[in-house]
């Protein structure tokens, strides 16, 4: 009869390294946060810094007085998170990604698209697929206020699909430890796009790693939906079910057919595509020219308005300063694409940490070579390089292999 065994690798036998919470690791969070407050000319990053600084300060003191994790991880949320959000909040003020958001769903609901059909002024571009209005959905409908604004709901869509996708049983410190770091803490007070991105894309890498190849195709293809950054997960989701093959051995007879990890993938990879179609496709087709310009041209700086993600990264100042610096920031953009995908090629990853950290690769390579890009966009391979860190726990089964045994 047929039985399953599950296939261990080594790296799940080691213990996952201790995320950093002394002392040490909360004073510098609260240099960072602070060194924001005092530098920053946006006005809820400055409560955000003022905020956050004082709970990291209060959690380091707490730390160097031998308090448990537990407890100065709890104080540096409540200081980097709620505090701040809950003062945000109050006065109406956000990070302009959350109006866009706001304004995108209300144009969807209008007009069937969540596009302006003449952008003028960076303002008036929403540089995010269709996928991400169902945020400002709750506003559109309800009206503004506290419990409708986007942020709230990116943030929750976050933190839940990155519980999900660690370990039963062991996430409530991970997500305390991850809520209350500074490149995370703050787009959830002030309000970001790249949060419930890379939540789905973990979401749909720990699916995709149990081998529940339909469920890993709806999370990637919703993170698709909502993001351009979301894509280059499908293929090493793909690579990581591929790799499945390798270690189950060929089929038996030629009879058998495909074998299941070779049909996993190209199950995942399907819903993927048509999950994202279908959330994509209405308003891009309904509006092609309002589409392109804003998801396309304007990120890539092809429009005369120019992005304020403008962080001085390789990307952005090869187009700044050097003549022709534009396409040769896109050329190392779309070098760095090839070599990843050679690498999944070649070499696919055998396990969800290892995917985890060719992904993280290559959004952070993708993150340095843009044309327009800021510092903000890092939160996608920190969180898949944490992510990576805590999902493989002693004895968690990744695949199961088949085996046939002939029973007496």
């Amino acid at each position: 009869m047929a039985t399953t065994t599950p296939l261990t690798p080594s790296d799940q036998r080691r213990k996952p390294p201790p995320l950093p919470a002394d002392a040490l690791w909360w004073a510098l969070c609260a240099a960072a946060a602070l060194g924001l407050a005092g530098c920053s000319s946006l006005g809820p990053h400055r409560v955000w810094g003022t905020a956050a600084g004082a709970g990291y300060l209060a959690a380091a003191l707490l730390a160097s007085r031998g308090r448990s994790p537990r407890t100065a991880g709890a104080v540096a949320v409540t200081g980097a998170v709620l505090l701040p959000l809950l003062w945000l909040l109050a006065v109406d003020r956000a990070q302009l990604e959350v109006r866009v958001v706001a304004r995108s769903a209300g144009l969807l609901l209008a007009e069937g698209t969540p596009y302006l059909q003449r952008p003028v002024v960076p303002e008036d571009f929403n540089p995010y697929l269709p996928g991400m209005a169902v945020f400002g959905l709750p506003e559109a409908v309800a009206g503004p206020g506290p419990l409708t604004d986007p942020r709230l709901w990116m943030g929750a869509a976050f933190l839940g699909a990155f519980a999900l996708a660690l370990p039963a049983g062991s996430r409530s410190a991970p997500l305390r430890w991850i809520a209350a770091c500074p490149l995370v803490a703050l787009p959830l007070a002030v309000g970001g796009v790249d949060l419930p991105v890379a939540g789905l894309m973990c979401l749909g890498l720990a699916l995709a790693g149990q081998g529940r190849a339909g469920a890993a195709g709806l999370a990637l293809g919703a993170a698709a939906a909502l993001k351009w950054t979301a894509w280059p997960a499908i293929p090493v989701a793909l690579a990581l079910l591929a790799a499945a093959s390798r270690s189950a051995g060929r089929p038996a007879d030629r009879g058998e057919g495909r074998r299941p990890a070779d049909r996993a993938a190209a199950r995942c990879g399907l819903v993927a595509l048509l999950t994202a179609a279908a959330l994509v496709l209405p308003a891009a087709l309904r509006e092609p020219g309002a589409f392109r310009a804003h998801v396309v041209d304007f990120p890539l700086g092809l429009t005369d308005a120019v992005s304020s993600a403008a962080s001085p990264l390789p990307g952005h100042l090869l187009a700044t300063h050097v003549p022709g610096g534009r396409t040769l920031a896109l050329l190392l953009l779309g070098v760095s694409a090839l070599l990843i995908a050679l690498s999944l090629l070649l070499r696919p990853p055998a396990t969800t940490a290892e995917a985890a950290a060719r992904l993280a690769l290559g959004l952070l390579l993708a993150i340095a070579f843009m044309p327009a890009s800021r510092f903000g966009y890092l939160v996608h391979p920190l969180v898949l390089a944490v992510w990576a860190a805590l999902r493989e726990t002693p004895g968690r089964t990744l695949f199961l292999r088949v085996r046939k045994q002939v029973s007496r």
